[in-house]
């Protein structure tokens, strides 16, 4: 816990001193609204919440986005533009004990000064039911405004009382030129950024370093220093960075991707809608995105298996087969040379032909979880069973009435198997692609000469 983004007395412009020894990205942190780059749709000339921060009424909000979107540097913004205290809790790291301590502060300010609080709450989706709760009460006696951010989905993360009692703003990845604009200002701002050098950037490594922050401003800023700081100057005071200096600086792409946030249920639900639309480009663009991110490849085939049978199903009732196959290679070679398998599964399923009739089994246990297992049929009870009812109870024996499917043309003869009351019943619609056409019509065949 701690004023992180602003003293008491409200000093809104920090010393050049602050910047001593922090990374250029530290410094380089917009400080007002003019200096803040991307989220157009919320802070720019004219949207909401632009007016509340011009306004210096802010009520209590939750920041919600991808890291590296803004989240923590809007709230500093915000912390720089109102006349209030800005008390900062780190939901990780603090929990209740913390939230008290800024409360009785934020009481003792407001009685004393009539000075306003607003608490900025980092990661607050980390906090539990009961320690959400727990902001409730000070939200509504208006001791402290909430700025809370979070990567997480707020519908699903957060309480509906305290989401009921706050504005959502979503924030967006950022933009390569929004990243472009940051890496401009650096170049440029003799105070913060590093305008005092002579520093020759070809267009080639402005372009590097954007594209290879894959939207995160800190990253690329992190890369320039580094390229900077590392290149010796020429014999007239100049450092000038080429394309081999910037892909030394910067040489992995960064993925916006968390194996446990939002975007890890994002990329697998395109990657699934990307085979169910037949696109194997997408398949395997979202298929190495993932990858690329860190996801485990065992998730990626479990997806896999279950759609060659949710999506592919009977229309290639093979496809489970040839998955389970490509799941079997994988297991005995692992990476790199794991990535033909997971290519060849995902190709196969975007190619092949789609069929969901495997998902009437969902109806069929609806209708027996909703009214009961039905009565089974005499004929198709235990043969054993059977016998020795009718042997002690002096009945016919129910299993004579069996019709044995082989004994019949086509292995197949007309007879009830459903319950009595479900007996016209009828789950299963064929579809129309690959080879469950012929299968169903085969059987369709040999129903109509058998009924002959």
């Amino acid at each position: 816990m701690s004023d992180l983004f602003e003293s008491e007395s409200g000093k809104k412009n920090p010393d050049k001193e602050s910047y001593q020894g922090k990374p250029l990205a530290t410094r380089m942190r917009p400080a007002s609204l003019d200096e803040f780059a991307g989220q157009e749709h919320l802070v720019g000339e004219g949207k909401m919440l632009r007016r509340m921060i011009e306004s210096g009424i802010i009520g209590s909000l939750i920041l919600y986005g991808p890291p590296s979107s803004g989240k923590t540097t809007l709230a500093h913004v915000i912390s720089r533009e109102i006349d209030a205290v800005f008390e900062v809790i780190n939901a990780v790291l603090d929990g209740v004990k913390e939230l008290r301590s800024v409360v009785a502060k934020a009481e003792h300010r407001l009685r004393a000064s009539n000075r306003k609080t607003i608490l900025f709450v980092d990661e607050i989706h980390r906090w539990n039911k009961a320690q959400q709760d727990a902001l409730l009460p000070h939200l509504e006696s208006g001791v402290i405004t909430l700025v809370g951010a979070t990567t997480e989905n707020p519908f699903y993360s957060l309480v509906n009382p305290l989401l009921s009692r706050c504005q959502l703003f979503e924030l967006y990845p950022l933009t390569r030129d929004n990243v472009h604009e940051m890496i401009e200002r650096a170049l440029k701002d003799e105070e913060r950024g590093l305008g005092f050098m002579k520093i020759d950037m070809d267009d080639t490594a402005r372009e590097h370093f954007a594209e290879y922050a894959g939207g995160d401003v800190r990253n690329a800023l992190n890369a320039i220093e580094v390229a900077v700081l590392s290149t010796p100057k020429s014999k007239n005071g100049v450092v000038h960075i080429d394309l081999e200096i910037a892909k030394e600086s910067i040489q992995r792409r960064s993925v916006r991707y968390d194996r446990s946030g939002d975007e890890h249920y994002h990329y697998a639900s395109a990657f699934i809608k990307s085979l169910r639309g037949s696109d194997p480009d997408a398949a395997l663009y979202w298929l190495c995105a993932m990858l690329e991110g860190g996801e485990d490849p065992q998730f990626i085939f479990r997806r896999l298996l279950i759609f060659s049978s949710e999506d592919v199903g009977m229309a290639d009732p093979y496809a489970i087969t040839v998955i389970h196959g490509a799941h079997e290679a994988f297991l005995k070679t692992g990476m790199p040379e794991g990535f033909y398998f997971l290519s060849h599964a995902a190709i196969f399923l975007a190619m092949s032909p789609k069929s969901n009739s495997t998902g009437a089994v969902f109806e069929v246990h609806s209708e027996i979880k909703k009214k009961g297992a039905g009565e089974v049929p005499p004929y198709l009870k235990d043969k054993t069973a059977n016998k020795l009812a009718g042997m002690y109870l002096g009945t016919k024996n129910a299993s004579e009435d069996y019709k044995y499917p082989h004994d019949f043309a086509g292995n197949w003869v007309d007879q009830q198997y459903l319950p009595d009351r479900l007996k016209t019943a009828a789950w299963y619609r064929p579809g129309n692609q690959g080879r469950e056409p012929a299968l169903w019509q085969r059987l369709e065949k040999i129903k109509g000469k058998n009924q002959e």
